[in-house]
């Protein structure tokens, strides 16, 4: 009877010890899946402002028209009812449980590059470590064509590498992991890459800059002039982790949300190896940057002068130097050199490119850190989109440009302004797509009228 029942104890502690470690394994890979998302910024896209984490809901904005990103969480109006390989599907095909395409808003080209074992991982977090949350998302309503999700059926034919990454034998382990971070989670070509006609990454100028419709994600190749090949790995990191590189650049607008949701909170390891992998890419030129974007600019020699130009009658038609002084000069001093911890404008890449866009943008819609990230500058600059019109914008930035950056471009005008005000240039994608199904639905009457004309004569 001992004997039995030191038998039964011992099952039994059996039984629970089992029963332990298969928790400590799911813990382990629900763990891991949460890193894997957090180094993809699901949460960027998928979370409004405010909102329930996951719910959806939020407009991503596109030449097209608006997508809404869909709720995420293992609820019955998300994914909750979503078995492992729909779950595979739509993240790594861009195909819905319900069969529909996805739209390539969501980055599925470069997740398709995932490994199975970290799509097994991110499956684990969605369904057993994320709240569901019960809240329809909107539906995206684009124009016509491509309000037909069926055609990016052919689409994917043409653009998407369904392979996961594969290891370079002839690269270390630190490059090959940089490599997979950028190519596949952090998806970095997803906004660095141009895009061509149909809106595919062109993948001969890998991470060789291209415009968001406001903002403009700059060439981050290792081209020394165009790119960042003069930073240093550490100079790449300390971006990467506290939204600036001292001396160079700081981020802002979407590069400063990524920072906050995504890349701050990626171990040092995998930082340093993205720094490695960012410093092999082939270069991509610009023939008109001759040196590099942090080395435009000097300090204003006397930056008192302007406190001598006496003011016009109407403040509306104040200098650019004079709106700088009185909008800019308390963090950016007057002679551009910064204060208390905040960014020079000398040598600064926002001031050294020869897209002028995210100058722009800083002044009309600000660099809001909100204490996100975490080694930050503290202080949000502000928004002047309610205080300055277009043209009292294009002065100053021009103002900015002539005397701390890359003079040559100071050229921006209040139009130009005004485009990026309301949203950015128009895309002529869609007249091109529907010229394009004109004239194929024209090729296709000719033919029919051919074999018409053709089988009577017979």
């Amino acid at each position: 009877m001992k004997q039995t029942l030191m038998l039964s104890a011992a099952l039994a502690l059996g039984s629970l010890s089992s029963a332990a470690i298969a928790a400590e394994s799911d813990y382990a890979l629900i763990e891991r899946g949460h890193y894997i998302s957090t180094a993809s910024d699901c949460v960027a896209c998928h979370t409004t402002e405010g909102g329930a984490e996951f719910a959806g809901g939020k407009a991503i904005e596109t030449p097209l028209g608006e997508i809404f990103a869909p709720n995420i969480t293992p609820s019955k109006t998300g994914i909750g009812s979503y078995t492992y390989e729909q779950f595979d599907a739509a993240v790594r095909e861009g195909i819905r449980a319900d069969g529909a395409h996805l739209y390539p808003a969501m980055p599925y080209t470069a997740y398709a590059k995932i490994t199975d074992e970290d799509m097994k991982a991110l499956y684990a977090y969605f369904m057993q470590g994320v709240e569901p949350v019960e809240q329809a998302s909107p539906e995206s309503e684009l124009p016509f064509p491509f309000n037909i999700r069926l055609s990016m059926l052919g689409w994917n034919l043409l653009f998407l590498d369904g392979k996961p990454y594969q290891a370079d034998s002839s690269k270390s382990d630190q490059w090959n992991r940089g490599a997979y971070l950028g190519e596949a989670l952090a998806h970095c070509s997803t906004c660095h890459t141009p895009r061509n006609l149909m809106m595919a990454e062109d993948r001969g100028q890998l991470l060789g800059g291209a415009s968001l419709g406001t903002w403009y994600a700059p060439n981050i190749s290792s081209d020394v002039n165009s790119g960042i090949g003069n930073w240093s790995e550490a100079e790449i990191v300390s971006y990467l982790k506290s939204g600036h590189a001292d001396g160079k650049s700081q981020a802002a607008g979407p590069m400063a949300e990524a920072i906050a949701h995504s890349l701050q909170h990626l171990n040092d390891e995998d930082l340093q190896a993205l720094a490695v992998w960012l410093k092999s890419v082939p270069a991509v030129s610009d023939a008109g940057d001759t040196q590099p974007a942090d080395s435009h600019g000097q300090a204003l020699a006397d930056p008192d002068a302007v406190l001598m130009e006496p003011l016009p009658e109407d403040m509306a038609d104040m200098s650019g130097a004079q709106l700088y002084e009185a909008a800019c000069s308390s963090c950016h001093q007057a002679d551009g050199t910064g204060a208390g911890g905040l960014p020079s404008l000398v040598n600064n890449t926002v001031l050294g490119r020869s897209n002028t866009d995210n100058l722009v943008m800083a002044i009309l819609d600000g660099v809001k850190y909100r204490n996100e990230i975490k080694t930050s500058y503290g202080v949000d600059m502000l928004a002047f989109r309610n205080e300055l019109s277009d043209a009292q914008i294009a002065r100053v930035a021009n103002y900015t440009l002539e005397n701390f950056g890359r003079a040559e471009v100071a050229d921006i005008s209040a139009d130009e302004v005004a485009v990026l005000r309301n949203g950015g240039p128009a895309s002529n994608l869609l007249p091109m797509a529907r010229w394009g199904m004109g004239l194929g639905a024209a090729v296709v009457v000719l033919l029919l009228l051919v074999w018409v004309v053709r089988r009577r004569a017979k």
